[in-house]
């Protein structure tokens, strides 16, 4: 079983983000402390894996996702989205079931 869902959408995404880095070890999940709520979710693209990262595979893409976080990033949905705006520009979006709230900017989320 997998920690996190990453959409379809979101597995073409990356794999061409990869494709025009010229990176091919995989995507990395992490978070950090920062923002106006709390929390900040921190997506990469790495040549290498990080050591204590808990690894699995998703349609051939090497998903890491930092074992610090287990427990916060446990559930989340990473999907590739259009944004609500008028400018509708498509992005990584994350659904998690343990945010509790975020911030006006979307940037930062707290917990429950």
């Amino acid at each position: 079983m997998s920690i996190i869902t990453i959409t379809d959408a979101a597995v073409v995404h990356i794999k061409n983000m990869m494709a025009k880095q010229n990176q091919n070890a995989g995507f990395r999940l992490s978070i950090k402390k920062t923002g106006c709520s709390g929390y900040s979710y921190v997506p990469d693209i790495v040549t290498e894996p990080k050591q204590n990262d808990i690894h699995f595979v998703v349609d051939n893409l090497n998903v890491y996702v930092d074992s610090s976080y287990e427990e916060i990033l446990t559930g989340v949905i990473v999907d590739y989205v259009a944004d609500n705006t008028a400018l509708k520009q498509k992005r990584l979006v994350f659904i998690n079931p343990h945010e509790k709230n975020r911030c006006g900017c979307g940037e930062s989320f707290t917990l429950e």
